[in-house]
């Protein structure tokens, strides 16, 4: 317990991409290291990240991640990269292998869901995602309003 709690403040969450959970059902998630330069690491500690168009191929046995937006580091003049370039992701090469599977087989989605400090180092949560359709987007919509008016109901009765 102890451990878990130590690690929890270790944690710094950068972005997260919450439209993820509104377009895909999240089946499995990965933690995985990403490959930066040091002025998008100093870009990334600002909290200058967005993760909304952003995806992961896999190809000639590596993972990438695209759409993956860092700002530019203020301070970084000519040793600032492109925001948009293609990043190499870091997992094992039997955990690529069974990922690449599941995607052509079951069509699944390889999606970035969070970015997040781990002590110094950069870590991305990854999910293997599956599209929801428009019923199912609604279907949890309703849920949630649900949800919210129970709540509301409780607390203005006092409970």
């Amino acid at each position: 317990m102890v451990l878990r709690m130590a690690e929890a403040k270790l944690l710094k969450t950068i972005a997260q991409n919450k439209k993820a959970f509104h377009e895909y059902f999240v089946e499995e998630s990965f933690e995985t290291g990403i490959e930066l330069a040091g002025t998008e690491v100093k870009s990334l500690r600002a909290g200058k990240a967005n993760m909304r168009d952003s995806w992961c191929t896999i190809e000639g046995g590596e993972l990438l991640v695209k759409g993956l937006h860092i700002s530019p580091y203020e301070q970084g003049n000519i040793f600032n990269r492109d925001p948009l370039r293609v990043r190499k992701l870091l997992m094992h090469k039997r955990e690529i292998n069974r990922l690449f599977g599941l995607m052509k087989q079951e069509g699944y989605t390889l999606i970035p869901i969070s970015l997040y400090f781990k002590g110094s180092l950069v870590k991305l949560q990854l999910g293997l995602c599956k599209g929801k359709k428009l019923h199912d987007k609604r279907e949890d919509m309703a849920k949630r309003d649900a949800k919210r008016d129970i709540e509301r109901t409780l607390k203005s009765q006092g409970r």
